[in-house]
């Protein structure tokens, strides 16, 4: 699966328009296949996850953002299934309490970030402060506009502390949210998720589409890319996920840690 196609080069123009949310071009199968090929990419993502804890060099950071209904506790759920949980944290960011409001933006984000050996997904990060507070006016243009560059030396200073980044965008339609949002309603078990702020945040999809591009274009780079994750089928989305993934973390040259000397000759009794 060559799913270098969806990763943003850097300085890149984007047009959210052109790019399908339908698309599945790299799974040349159906959706019964598709979700059959995913247990061996957990199996894969297990080890590679395994190894990275025990080798205790590695930090790893994923950063999962996408409009309401995009899919990201979904993504968290299938592509994770079975790592483990000593070694993967999720954080959240919803909306600052009066403690972070009191501290830059970006601290609440820094003391979440992963240590050697961890795995840290981001449900939602930094990103909201070019996002969420840009659309709703929550700052003036002049304090958002700038920003950008400085999420990006925030991501260049994490990236030479040794952190790998992977930032992705669960592109969906308005029509795929509408038909989730019903589905919210319509299933009893999931009304909990359902919020009528997620129909306020519906009527501004062309401003928060004109965020993201922003996002997009002024935030991919070498050290910390984004990808396009086209999510309108949930496993496909999970299989594009779980390639990058997996080929990033094989891309790090990982070894189990030498064992202690002498091993050969121990006899338990």
């Amino acid at each position: 699966m060559n799913i270098d196609h969806y990763r943003v080069a850097p300085n890149s123009k984007i047009d959210l328009s052109a790019w399908d949310p339908n698309d599945k071009r790299l799974f040349d199968g159906s959706k019964k296949a598709g979700e059959a090929a995913l247990p061996a990419l957990n199996k894969r993502l297990e080890a590679l996850q395994e190894l990275l804890y025990a080798e205790g060099k590695h930090k790893v950071l994923i950063v999962l953002q996408g409009m309401d209904t995009s899919g990201k506790d979904g993504t968290i759920r299938h592509v994770f299934e079975g790592v483990n949980p000593q070694g993967v944290r999720v954080a959240s960011f919803k909306a600052p309490t009066p403690l972070e409001l009191a501290h830059d933006y970006l601290w609440r984000i820094h003391q979440e970030t992963p240590a050697r050996g961890q795995i840290v997904i981001f449900n939602r990060s930094h990103y909201e402060d070019v996002l969420v507070v840009r659309v709703h006016n929550l700052v003036p243009p002049e304090v958002w506009r700038r920003r950008y560059d400085q999420i990006n030396a925030f991501e260049q200073q994490l990236t030479e502390e040794g952190v790998t980044i992977l930032k992705f965008f669960l592109h969906i339609s308005k029509d795929e949210q509408k038909q989730r949002l019903q589905e919210r309603l319509d299933k009893p078990e999931k009304r909990w998720k359902f919020s009528t702020g997620d129909l306020a945040e519906r009527k501004l999809w062309d401003e928060y589409m004109a965020a993201y591009t922003a996002v997009l274009e002024r935030t991919s780079t070498a050290h910390a890319p984004w990808y396009i994750v086209p999510a309108n089928r949930k496993w496909y989305r999970n299989l594009v996920i779980s390639h990058v993934i997996i080929k990033t973390l094989e891309g790090l040259n990982m070894r189990y840690p030498e064992p202690e000397a002498g091993l050969d000759q121990i006899v338990i009794e």
